[in-house]
């Protein structure tokens, strides 16, 4: 099928042009994470980052938490790493263990090293259009559709999903593109009536299969965010079989989306390095 995003690709040319840039202009970016407990998913997730940045010449390092660790002395660490000129992105894996305040221990990152762009900071400066680091998921969305030439101008882009990490920095990046956004969510009633009227259906429920055949209109460009995992393999929030059928473009799951939030991790890293250093 000629219609399919390839994120694996993407991400590859991606991250060779963020590895030039390290190479040629002499840059020594770091990136921690902090990971409490030991999620399975988590431990997946990290291990893809330190891959990454391996990759592209990025200095990684792990600090690793029991899920016992008191929150006083994980905030403590992030103000150590603050203050740490040597490191430039703080990434605090989430989700947190049960009793962490996720919010709380978030904030306490410097927006300047907010490389997951969640800090109140950040997410302000995102909805009044200043620079900032943006959520990596969200960006890697935009980054593909830009790569493979989706205009956004006045199109009707309809997001499914209001989270914090996808769904509401992704509105504000649609917006700064000038397309016309609609959001549905589980509230929503009639879903089918928004999707169908919709050029671009970016999808970030939690939801498997949501999306189906009838709910997405002949030619629309379909990207699919969620991970789900049924009977042993991962599956999107949209029908792939049926829907592709129709989309003029879709993203598969995996290999759509997923490579491209950390490409764009290191993408934040390297502009954090910048920011840091005075060269942006």
């Amino acid at each position: 099928m000629n219609n399919i995003i390839d994120g694996i690709e993407a991400s590859l040319f991606f991250k060779n042009k963020i590895k030039q840039e390290i190479n040629e202009e002499g840059l020594t970016p770091c990136l921690t994470v902090i990971q409490i407990g030991d999620n399975k998913a988590s431990t997946i997730y990290v291990r893809n980052k330190e891959k990454a940045c391996n990759d592209v010449k990025i200095k990684f390092d792990l600090i690793k938490f029991p899920e016992t660790i008191s929150e006083d002395l994980v905030i403590d660490e992030i103000r150590r790493l603050n203050n740490d000129v040597s490191v430039n992105g703080i990434l605090v894996q989430l989700p947190l263990p049960q009793g962490f305040d996720e919010g709380k221990i978030i904030n306490e990152i410097s927006p300047l090293k907010d490389v997951d762009g969640l800090t109140y900071q950040n997410v302000g400066n995102l909805v009044l259009e200043n620079e900032c680091l943006v959520s990596c998921t969200p960006m890697g969305v935009m980054e593909l559709l830009d790569m493979y030439n989706v205009d956004l101008l006045g199109k009707n882009v309809c997001v499914v999903g209001r989270s914090n990490l996808v769904g509401k920095p992704l509105i504000q990046l649609l917006l700064q593109k000038n397309a016309t956004v609609s959001i549905c969510h589980s509230k929503s009633k009639n879903i089918k009536d928004y999707t169908k009227m919709a050029d671009v259906l970016i999808v970030a429920a939690g939801h498997p299969n949501l999306i189906t055949k009838d709910m997405v209109k002949e030619g629309c460009v379909v990207i699919d965010v969620g991970i789900n995992r049924e009977n042993d393999s991962l599956v999107g929030d949209v029908d792939f079989d049926g829907v592709s059928k129709k989309a003029s473009l879709i993203t598969p799951v995996p290999g759509g989306v997923g490579p491209m939030t950390v490409a764009s991790l290191l993408k934040n890293v390297v502009k954090a390095y910048k920011i840091q250093n005075g060269l942006r």
